[in-house]
């Protein structure tokens, strides 16, 4: 039977690195989006609304999906919202979905917060899992969208019959243009600043993020765990972390990083130096500077996300996770953090994003 994917947020960074993983292995793929992109060879876009059911309805039409992976989510002012807005986008589609009988598998992309908890109480002092962070950890009292999302699957699978995977990546590096989320483009972006300008490359986070174990998720790898849980028997109606395989401390990559765009940098020195602010008066600075080397996007608000990143490195405590779960069940795949950052530096400069 053809496998037929529905990628949901397929512009994004987890979306679009999923979408091509997808069509290289002979899969029909369409990315749904509120504005779809045709940057990817081979998938066919869906223009469509998530909150607005008609428009949902007709958007999807004539697509029957076998399996539904599920990689977006809005950001709104309070938790409370979040969980109001980010339920119903699952659940509008798994509702529309559920008329046409097609659909086999659903995967969900969720993230750390799922531990950590959100980010209206996001890592503060005094609330900490212990990590490594375990999926059998229990979830916090906190409201959450995550779990919100969750529920919406959970009770579509039992409505529907369908198998499901939930994924929770670290920080989710790789390439993907306007992610509100891109903590590798915004490092490169900074790096770049810092380069033009003979700035030292100041490390923004925390004395435990600096000295601390930490890993990350390469888009790539998030993209092959999906697809193995969606096609693997054992897999089916679990949760899983995924991240690169390895673990490292901030004080190692920011001088590897530093290296790779042959700038000073300088590491955490007794307080934590925020990006945000190291960034509030460069927007001039970056049209200049993408004028200067014929760069494609001279909007600094809109290629990097200081406040993300911040959020990131800022955390009080080191934060890793446990990956055994999947390797027990077969799931061994491996990426090589500081190949996951050079990776997407030389796209950037081959896209002409960074000089």
């Amino acid at each position: 039977m053809e496998n037929i994917a529905l990628v949901v947020g397929a512009t994004g960074i987890t979306g679009s690195n999923l979408a091509q993983e997808l069509i290289s292995e002979g899969w029909t793929t369409y990315g749904l989006a509120r504005n779809p992109n045709s940057n990817i060879k081979g998938l066919i876009p869906v223009k469509a609304d998530l909150l607005d059911e008609e428009n949902l309805t007709e958007a999807l039409q004539n697509i029957s999906p076998t399996h539904l992976f599920f990689t977006t989510w809005m950001r709104n002012d309070t938790e409370e919202e979040n969980i109001k807005i980010n339920s119903a986008l699952v659940r509008n589609l798994l509702k529309i979905l559920s008329q046409k009988k097609s659909v086999q598998h659903v995967g969900l992309v969720t993230g750390l917060k799922h531990y950590l908890g959100p980010f209206e109480t996001y890592a503060k002092e005094g609330s900490m899992p212990e990590t490594p962070l375990r999926e059998e950890q229990p979830r916090l009292k906190y409201p959450n969208f995550y779990y919100a999302q969750e529920d919406a699957v959970y009770e579509a699978a039992e409505r529907d019959n369908f198998t499901w995977s939930i994924h929770r990546p670290h920080t989710v590096i790789g390439y993907a243009v306007g992610n509100l989320m891109n903590l590798g483009t915004t490092l490169a972006i900074y790096a770049s600043i810092c380069k033009e300008t003979g700035r030292k490359f100041i490390f923004p986070g925390s004395s435990a993020q600096w000295n601390g174990l930490s890993d990350v998720t390469d888009a790539r790898i998030l993209a092959k765990q999906l697809i193995w849980a969606s096609t693997n028997e054992a897999a089916k109606n679990q949760a899983f972390n995924i991240t690169n395989g390895d673990v490292f401390r901030w004080k190692w990559l920011w001088e590897k990083i530093a290296d790779y765009f042959q700038i000073e940098f300088e590491g955490f020195e007794n307080e934590i130096r925020p990006l945000e602010k190291e960034l509030q008066n460069d927007h001039t600075l970056w049209e200049e500077i993408t004028e200067k080397y014929d760069l494609k996007e001279n909007n600094l608000a809109k290629i990097s996300s200081a406040w993300h990143t911040d959020l990131d490195l800022g955390r009080p405590i080191e934060v890793m996770t446990d990956m055994a779960k999947s390797r027990k069940l077969g799931f061994t795949t491996f990426q090589s953090t500081l190949d996951s950052f050079t990776d997407l530096f030389e796209k950037l400069k081959e896209e002409k994003l960074i000089p």
